[in-house]
């Protein structure tokens, strides 16, 4: 019934929008007709006054058309007068005497067309100034009127545009409109349905709700008489005790805080590493710049500023120790909140130190400044650039206060629980964010102006190599401090909605914590609990680890592998061996065949020697020949490379001694045969070793080509468990969503049957109690009469 009342009112609703909308749009239409209807007729006024403007245009167009053919009609009369003149003149020379008459009279002329001439030459004067002057003023009112007639022709394209696109706008919301009517029309149709459906509805849920009633009642009574006789300590009823329950163990959300915090404490050494560098080398830059210590004392304020800047470190450097040991007490056992970051505390103490220092370099450093301004080398510029400087000093040390501030009220809950109350963490988180991201544009503009600054002190006579290259370093310094503003401030604000979120992690997700008492002592209660849990446990059996199990199979494959490489290098050894042996019988017989033929030779030779001397020239050379030809061919069968002729082995040496110097036939075989058996030996060698390395390469690419397919098999194994581990995951939380989805929704159900249950078991109450009152009026009657 009530989502039926609901879907009346928002169609009436709906409906009365769309009415007042009509309204609106008549209205406004309305206004709009005024408008177009009053530029109408002021551009047809303005069309009038131009048509009279042309009219007198044309009229004086008339005019000036009419003077210039009367200046033709004198000008030519003047050129016939001055003709006659002309003409005139000779004759009145030749005829002086006797036409001293005549002269007269032409004088008389003359002077009577001079008049007449100066009188049209005055006249046309007049007319061409005031042609001039028509012509200039119609000018100026043509153009004045054609500008006007722009503008009104282009206000009235754009009024025309307004008015083209409002009807549109509005033909277009007319007509959404009625598409909304008609879906509107269509819902209540449909809610009308449902509404009967939910009546019919509400009789079963009345008949179902009066046996719910009836057998919730009976459970309500057996369940009080329980808690009534066997619960003797409630511990939900105060919450004092409700915080000292050990919440659900979280390891996501210690793990995610552990790395938040690990990211925090790098950004932290950077700024500190940045504010280390800025303070160091603005001491150097004291002691060189507006006075070089070297050369001259520096002023008594420089010398504290420097003093107390050297001091910088001691300042600076408890800021990272804060934030690691934050970083060490985020452990994943622990449970962190607000309520257990005890080491936040120290941290605000550490900040608050940093600012007390702040606080007490900043006088000197605008005195600084101020002496800087007064130099005499000092430009205008230059000081305009000091004072921006002091300011942003004074916005950075006003922008570390704030942050100061927010921390330490961050750092209340785990020591005073009542110094901040459990509703304003967000906002204190939110305003930590805008502190940092203030203290990022501060450090925005201190860079901007400190280059400004190097730069024109880079330009000044006295700058010196020491003071260019500290500008850059405080530059440098400038810039680290200005991107780690930047990453600390994006990190918080990207973080800010998880710290918020993460701050109901506890006991009881609504109250959590009452006191840091009760955080220390949940986590003291969180220890026992997991000492017995890890004592209730069983110890298991002894087994091989799986990383050592997966090395030892591992191994046992390659030694198995190796196994096999060796059989099979033994078998193709002794393969070899016997082919060797073969090739060695082969060998020999050819050895004794040559042989037999050598010595038919050397037979054949000496019988040629003995029969003639020159003979003995000739066969020595055939030996020569058909030694070296039996060394070629030797050579060849053994695969030996040519040997060329200017050679150092025993052949060379053979050949190239002279005839006389030559050795005896048996030597000489000798020496070519030993040659040839230590090379063909050599030769084998070579061919063994390089079989054997091949055997081995061969195994060893075997055994690495059997570990890479093991290799695919496992990870195309692993991709599988992957798939079908990422499958149950999006499954269960598919099946974690309708479950909660489910659960609230029963709740919600549950909730309602319980608030309708109670009103009808107080109007059952209402009803025993009227009885009963009824009943003891009736026995009272009873009794008197």
């Amino acid at each position: 019934m009530v989502s039926d009342f609901l879907a009346i009112s928002d169609c009436f609703i709906l409906k009365i929008n769309y009415y007042l909308l009509c309204f609106q749009l008549r209205a406004q239409n309305q206004v709009l007709k005024k408008g177009v209807v009053d530029e109408q007729a002021n551009s047809a006024a303005l069309k009038e006054q131009l048509k009279m403007k042309d009219q007198s245009l044309r009229k004086l167009q008339q005019e000036m058309d009419s003077l210039t053919f009367r200046n033709l009609q004198l000008a030519k009369r003047v050129e016939l007068l001055q003709d006659e003149l002309a003409l005139s003149e000779p004759r009145g020379k030749k005829n002086k005497k006797s036409g001293e008459s005549s002269s007269q009279l032409s004088q008389e002329q003359k002077s009577v067309f001079d008049e007449d001439l100066q009188k049209k030459i005055e006249e046309n004067e007049r007319l061409h100034i005031q042609f001039f002057e028509a012509d200039e003023q119609h000018k100026h009112v043509e153009a004045e009127l054609r500008s006007r007639l722009a503008t009104l022709e282009m206000e009235a394209a754009q009024h025309q545009a307004v008015v083209d696109g409002l009807t549109r706008k509005y033909m277009e919301t007319i007509e959404k409109l009625q598409n909304d009517k008609a879906k509107l029309e269509v819902k209540s149709q449909t809610l009308e349905k449902d509404a009967k459906e939910c009546r019919l509805r509400t009789e079963e849920c009345q008949l179902q709700l009066k046996n719910l009633h009836e057998d919730l009642s009976s459970r309500l009574e057996e369940s009080l008489s329980i808690i009534n006789e066997k619960v003797p300590f409630n511990d939900t009823k105060y919450s004092q005790y409700n915080a000292l329950n050990v919440p659900v163990h979280n390891r996501r959300h210690q793990l995610k805080m552990r790395d938040i915090a690990g990211q925090a404490l790098a950004f932290v050494q950077d700024l500190v590493k940045g504010l280390l560098n800025f303070h160091t080398y603005t001491e150097q830059r004291i002691q060189i710049f507006p006075v070089d210590s070297a050369i001259d004392t520096i002023s008594p304020l420089n010398q504290k500023f420097s003093q107390y800047l050297h001091e910088n470190a001691s300042y600076v450097r408890p800021l990272e120790e804060g934030m690691l040991h934050l970083f060490e007490s985020i452990t994943e056992d622990t449970v962190t909140v607000l309520e257990t970051t005890v080491k936040l505390k120290t941290f605000s103490e550490h900040l608050t130190s940093y600012i007390c220092f702040l606080r007490k370099i900043l006088p000197y450093q605008l005195k600084s400044l101020e002496e800087e301004c007064e130099a005499s080398l000092c430009t205008s510029a230059l000081r305009a650039r000091n004072l921006e400087l002091s300011q942003d000093m004074k916005k950075m040390t006003a922008v570390f206060e704030k942050l100061q501030t927010y921390i330490g009220l961050l750092a209340l809950p785990s020591t005073e629980p009542d110094g901040l109350l459990r509703t304003n963490y967000s906002s204190v988180l939110t305003n930590v964010g805008a502190a940092l991201h203030g203290f990022h544009d501060v450090m925005k503009d201190i860079s901007k102006h400190y280059s400004q600054k190097a730069t024109i002190e880079h330009e000044l006579p006295t700058a010196t190599q020491k003071l260019i290259t500290t500008n850059d370093c405080i530059l440098s310094s400038v810039v680290a401090l200005t991107n780690g503003a930047g990453k600390i401030a994006s990190f918080f604000s990207n973080n800010v909605d998880y710290f918020i979120a993460s701050l109901s992690y506890g006991p009881k997700t609504a109250s959590g914590f009452i006191s840091p008492l009760s955080a220390e002592c949940m986590l003291q209660y969180k220890k026992k609990a997991a000492a017995y849990m890890k004592a209730l446990r069983k110890p298991l059996l002894e087994s091989v680890p799986y990383e050592e199990a997966l090395a030892n199979r591992r191994v046992l494959l390659s030694s198995t592998e190796s196994r096999e490489g060796l059989a099979q290098q033994v078998q193709q050894s002794l393969e070899k061996i016997s082919k060797l042996e073969q090739e060695k019988e082969h060998w020999m017989l050819e050895a004794q065949l040559a042989k037999i033929k050598l010595e038919k030779e050397n037979q054949r030779t000496a019988d040629k020697l003995k029969s003639t001397s020159s003979g003995q020239a000739v066969g020595v050379a055939q030996e020569g020949a058909a030694v070296v030809t039996a060394a070629g061919q030797e050579d060849a069968s053994a695969k030996a490379v040519p040997v060329p002729v200017h050679s150092t082995s025993l052949i060379g040496i053979l050949t190239r001694t002279s005839d006389s110097k030559a050795p005896d036939v048996e030597s000489r075989e000798d020496l070519i045969r030993n040659h040839y058996m230590a090379r063909i030996v050599e030769l084998t060698s070579q061919l063994q070793l390089a079989d054997s390395k091949s055997v081995h390469f061969y195994a060893e690419c075997r055994a690495l080509s059997k570990r890479l397919a093991l290799a695919e098999k496992s990870k195309e194994a692993l991709a599988e468990e992957m798939k079908v581990a990422s499958q149950n995951n999006s499954r269960l939380q598919d099946e974690l969503t309708t479950t909660k989805r489910s659960y609230e929704d029963q709740l919600s159900m549950m909730s309602d049957h319980l608030c309708s249950m109670n009103e009808t078991l107080s109007k059952q109450r209402e009803e025993i109690d009227t009885l009963k009152m009824s009943s003891k009026g009736n026995s009272k009657k009873n009794k008197s009469r």
